[in-house]
């Protein structure tokens, strides 16, 4: 959802910026994890609970239409270097003060398709021996692989897709069950051409790299539900032919937010026409956020919508539209600034 709203937010401001009447820009938010971990939780251990994928199903591999049948594919050093990405992902936040990796893997059986869950038991003695108050858990991760070789013209052309999917599970001592479970799927994708099947051969990766690339590519993505980040965002500013409008924009764009907030505000005061005044409205919106006043920031983008509003029945006017968004925008940073604060144990 959130996602969605920001694209909005950018497909919106360059309509809108087609016109000329706004400068939309980027921005960095600081964004809580997904999980919130106790205060108490300064360590934590990367743990492979799976169980690698055998390596006699194979992957499917055609040459020139022609399905091959003796393919094989080692899927053992991919759970290790998921589990490695994961935790160098996790320890390039300034979150932990440190962020360890289990060396055993817990499991024995061979049911690699099976999603288990480390028992109660298992958590106590994992943290015991690493030092460490959560885990992170891999509790599953497979693989689909399929390779394809044709002629392209005059040279050979390979592609391989990679295919996969993961569990993931936080875990702390002393709970029945996990704090919670994380799904992941995603893929990679090589493409290369060459004079003869020897040397494309040479270009394509290896089916283990494939697989051990693919694996740490899923999960160093998944940081963001473990540790607080800075994520890309896209805002915007009306703009206006006035001196003083200008002068706002000069200030907005070196980033001296107090200064055009100033301006914009005696914009606002001073204007009679609604739709400067809305506009005004929402840059002061935007100011506020700028400079960390989100409650402020929300309620001058309601008093912007309102304006727009009167001056409308269109539910599909763009500006209606963006400002409906941007107070959606502000709420949920509002609601992420509350979560940060309980994450960094602040009240």
């Amino acid at each position: 959802m959130k996602n969605t709203i920001f694209i909005a937010l950018i497909l919106l401001a360059g309509i809108l910026t087609s016109c000329g009447s706004v400068k939309y820009f980027g921005i960095e938010t600081f964004t809580p994890a997904e999980i919130t971990f106790p205060e108490t939780v300064e360590t934590v251990v990367i743990v492979n609970n799976a169980v690698p994928q055998p390596k006699k199903p194979g992957y499917k591999y055609t040459i020139m239409g022609v399905e091959q049948d003796t393919t094989h594919m080692v899927a053992d050093s991919a759970l290790y270097d998921a589990c490695k990405a994961l935790g160098e992902a996790i320890a390039d936040q300034p979150f932990f003060k440190d962020v360890r990796l289990y060396n055993d893997a817990v499991r024995q059986d061979e049911f690699f398709f099976q999603d288990t869950k480390l028992t109660p038991d298992q958590v106590e003695t994992i943290c015991d021996e690493s030092g460490a108050e959560a885990i992170i858990s891999l509790d599953r991760l497979l693989f689909n692989m399929e390779k394809d070789v044709f002629p392209f013209g005059e040279v050979m052309a390979g592609t391989i897709k990679v295919q996969a999917t993961a569990v993931l599970r936080a875990y702390m001592p002393g709970r029945n069950n996990s704090m919670a479970t994380i799904y992941l799927t995603d893929s990679l994708f090589w493409s290369e051409g060459a004079s003869n099947l020897r040397t494309l051969d040479n270009y394509l990766p290896k089916p283990e790299v494939a697989l051990r690339e693919t694996a740490a590519y899923l999960t160093s993505g998944a940081y963001r539900n473990f540790v607080p980040h800075w994520e890309q965002a896209q805002r915007w500013y009306y703009t206006n032919s006035g001196t003083r409008w200008k002068q706002a924009s000069a200030f907005a764009a070196k980033e001296k937010w107090e200064e055009a907030l100033t301006i914009w505000q005696s914009i606002y005061e001073a204007q009679t026409n609604k739709k400067s005044k809305a506009e005004a409205a929402a840059n002061i919106a935007v100011g506020y956020e700028m400079v960390g006043k989100f409650n402020e920031a929300l309620d001058w983008a309601k008093k912007s919508l309102a304006l727009f509003k009167e001056q409308t029945s269109d539910e599909k006017d763009s500006n209606v539209a963006l400002l409906t968004l941007y107070e959606q925008v502000i709420t949920s940073r509002i609601q992420a600034n509350n979560k940060l604060n309980m994450q960094f144990g602040k009240e």
